[in-house]
């Protein structure tokens, strides 16, 4: 039987490190604004309703994204740091 050989893999691309660890720090910004209820959907005459309910989540995650281009809260900088560290590639 012939045993597979294992190749070598490519480190992953610095861009990519970098657009997974804003990604995560946009998810973990949304969530801490949706608990912090932010966006939370007003109530009584004039509300939006149930749709105004799901929109908020999806104001919520726009938000967190735009807090990330703009510099974020440094999350993604250190998330960049761990996963090039675990990859094996230098640190800048």
């Amino acid at each position: 039987m012939i045993q597979p050989v294992a190749l070598p893999t490519a480190p992953p691309l610095p861009d990519a490190l970098r657009r997974s660890a804003e990604a995560l720090e946009a998810a973990f910004l949304a969530e801490m604004l949706k608990s912090a209820g932010a966006f939370r959907p007003t109530e009584g005459p004039g509300s939006g309703g149930e749709g105004e309910a799901h929109f908020a989540s999806f104001l919520a995650d726009e938000q967190a994204r735009a807090m990330v281009a703009r510099g974020g809260i440094g999350l993604a900088d250190s998330i960049e740091h761990a996963l090039r560290l675990r990859a094996g590639g230098s640190v800048a």
